[in-house]
């Protein structure tokens, strides 16, 4: 009898420090938890490439939340919002490749950080015979992306318009 008594204390023994050890686990868990930071919502900030033309059209040519921009189409105009180039939409391709460099040198990234760029053309047959050009831009492989014919852009006389997605890495 004394065997089984001295077994049950000894397990009841076990049972307590068990249940001991599991609570000081749980008040570690705990700790963690109150240690956690809690981060504000970050703020969009807005960039205006032609600021009197975007305001004119209602629209901010980029805004930047964290670390991804978001970069409305860039289209061949000058700084009135004027067409340019028309007709070459070669040429109109490389002034919309610029304007988008200004905006990504602005928030300090290159094309190398583009992970999304969409590009609408009022002549897909015309573009695809120019497209070559985008090697020149991409130089570390080519962002995701839609190439869309479209009946239209904002003026007749524009052929091309480029927008991009990025990520800024920190």
């Amino acid at each position: 009898m004394k065997k089984l008594t001295n077994r049950l204390t000894l397990l009841a023994t076990l049972f307590a420090l068990t249940f001991v050890f599991q609570s000081c686990e749980q008040k570690e868990e705990t700790k963690e938890v109150e240690k956690e930071v809690i981060v504000e919502p970050e703020k969009p900030e807005y960039f205006l490439l032609r600021p009197e033309v975007e305001k004119a059209y209602g629209y901010s040519h980029a805004v930047k939340i964290g670390n991804s921009i978001k970069i409305s189409g860039a289209v061949s105009m000058d700084n009135e919002g004027n067409p340019t180039a028309v007709g070459d939409i070669e040429q109109q391709m490389k002034n919309c490749y610029a304007d988008l460099e200004k905006i990504l040198k602005h928030f300090g990234c290159t094309f190398n950080d583009v992970v999304k760029e969409d590009i609408f053309t009022t002549d897909m047959a015309q573009m695809l015979e120019k497209s070559a050009y985008r090697a020149e831009i991409y130089k570390n492989g080519f962002p995701t992306g839609s190439w869309l014919e479209v009946k239209g852009l904002a003026l007749p006389e524009f052929m091309v318009e480029i927008e991009l997605e990025v990520h800024k890495s920190e």
